[in-house]
């Protein structure tokens, strides 16, 4: 999903404090008269890779929405570029879990053509068409998908598809919502470096949430543990040691080095 149609600024200096970041300050939701999140402040900065982890229920997927836009709430969720100028950002936006049936006949080139074209998913792609869909799979590494069935692409190559997607067109914020879910551990990581190299090319924002805490200490710069309200954030390190994890998550390591848990 993208949101506002203005081409992608390219801003100097990326990656430092103050050129680009999104500010969400005192972010609350309630659903049915029921609170959701209460007092939500952070800032993702240009270049970051932030964690957003917490149990199911915790209000991930609800934050996410309402950074997209798809939810009301209150108080402010604000973009703004260097020296502090408010704007409206691209988002780009990869789901949670989606599926296909494994007899579904369409090729990744028709189901990306109609998803940036609406061009008809029973007739054959122009080449103009054909080459923009390559370029974006590129992006991504994924060009050699390009003729695969949609149901028949593994999760690692269907996250790889749709982060592709994503980012057409380049975004300034890039969310994914438990990317990893349905990846294999070779495929984890495959993705994670993959994000890696796009966040430092396009100097863009990503956030995404996941239950794998292994991955954090090697991939992600901030991680934020949530729980209805932030409850402490910091480095991989900082928060996967804080008592405040050890009482959510019921694991305590304090004494655990490396990337594993």
């Amino acid at each position: 999903m993208r949101i506002a149609k203005q081409p992608h600024s390219r801003i100097p200096l990326p990656g430092r404090p103050g050129t680009c970041r999104l500010r969400v300050q005192n972010l609350g939701i309630t659903l049915e008269g029921a609170p959701i999140l209460r007092d939500v402040s952070f800032q993702l900065n240009c270049r970051e890779i932030t964690a957003l982890i917490g149990p199911n229920g915790a209000g991930k997927s609800s934050l996410f929405r309402s950074i997209l836009g798809q939810i009301p709430y209150s108080g402010s969720i604000r973009f703004e570029l260097a020296g502090g100028y408010p704007s409206r950002p691209k988002i780009g936006y990869v789901p949670q879990s989606p599926s296909f049936e494994r007899s579904c006949p369409v090729s990744v080139l028709d189901f990306f053509a109609a998803a940036i074209s609406r061009w008809p998913v029973f007739l054959p792609v122009p080449a103009p068409l054909r080459e923009k869909v390559t370029d974006c799979l590129t992006r991504v590494h994924g060009e050699a998908l390009l003729h695969k069935r949609i149901g028949a692409l593994s999760g690692g190559e269907l996250q790889r598809v749709l982060l592709a997607l994503a980012l057409e067109p380049i975004p300034h914020i890039l969310i994914l919502d438990e990317p990893l879910s349905g990846v294999d551990r070779g495929g984890e990581h495959l993705l994670l470096e993959m994000l890696d190299e796009i966040r430092q090319k396009y100097d863009l924002s990503i956030l995404f949430s996941t239950h794998d805490f292994s991955t954090l200490r090697r991939y992600a710069d901030k991680v934020i543990l949530l729980q209805q309200e932030i409850l402490t954030t910091g480095t991989p390190s900082q928060v996967l040691r804080s008592p405040e994890f050890q009482a959510v998550f019921h694991l305590d390591l304090e004494g655990e080095g490396g990337d594993g848990l």
